[in-house]
């Protein structure tokens, strides 16, 4: 059966017809393929348990396990982003992009959707490959050579203004416990990334810093830093032809 692949409004593309426990070669190269252009992928309707979603992810390569995140009890690959009905904050509920405080960050993310709300919930995307094309030239030549500290410390970290420990999704007194390895946190090195990468799949340039977890522009002083981030932020989430869900 050939697949059917529908775009999803500005970003992505939906892709029927297959089943992702029994993915041909051929129809993982199309699958790859439109990742690489798209970014985002959306399968709907697949029966697929933890095995079969830990053999999905391992077929793009070397699984990148989340060190910050509570770990499903039986398979450790998989990272639990949970939240109950008493609880006020969700998790990653600001724009960011996963494991850039990474030194080696993730090429993409498998969310599985197993219990959803009966209304909002909506998960949220924004194409970096669209927020770097219509930037003007001036602002491509400025940040095309510069690089940006990026960190989980303020997020993940066992200090009292980190994100976690002050919301009820951490390890932090009366936290659940949704979140751990604070003290880990403290000690990872910041790695530092390009503001503009080159896609390792498709060539095409994108934007590469999200408000979460990029610290500052290197060599930048704080408020010129500030300015620019603002600004490229700014772009990237107040522009809805950005976007998808």
């Amino acid at each position: 059966m050939a697949l059917t692949v529908m775009p999803v409004g500005n970003l992505g593309v939906e892709i029927h017809g297959i089943d992702l426990r029994t993915l041909s070669e051929k129809d993982f190269g199309e699958i790859k393929q439109h990742f690489a252009e798209q970014g985002v992928i959306f399968f709907r309707d697949q029966k697929i348990d933890e095995k079969d979603h830990i053999a999905f992810a391992r077929r793009w390569g070397e699984i990148n396990i989340n060190r910050f995140f509570a770990a499903h009890p039986d398979y450790p690959e998989i990272a639990l982003v949970t939240k109950e009905p008493d609880q006020k904050e969700n998790i990653g509920g600001g724009w960011h992009t996963d494991h850039s405080y990474d030194f080696i960050p993730a090429l993409g993310s498998v969310l599985v959707a197993r219990t959803l709300p009966k209304t909002g919930g909506d998960t949220l995307f924004a194409s970096m490959y669209k927020a770097y094309e219509p930037l003007d030239p001036d602002i491509k030549a400025e940040i095309e050579p510069l690089r940006a500290r990026h960190s989980g410390k303020h997020i993940f970290g066992t200090g009292p203004e980190a994100f976690y420990q002050k919301g009820d999704g951490g390890s932090a007194p009366g936290g659940s416990g949704r979140i751990g390895n604070a003290a880990l946190a403290d000690t990872l090195e910041d790695p530092v990334h390009p503001v503009v990468l080159t896609h390792p799949l498709s060539g095409k340039k994108a934007l590469y810093v999200n408000p979460a977890f990029t610290r500052e522009i290197v060599d930048y002083d704080t408020v010129r830093s500030e300015a620019l981030l603002k600004r490229l932020y700014t772009h990237i989430i107040s522009d809805p032809s950005l976007h998808a869900r």
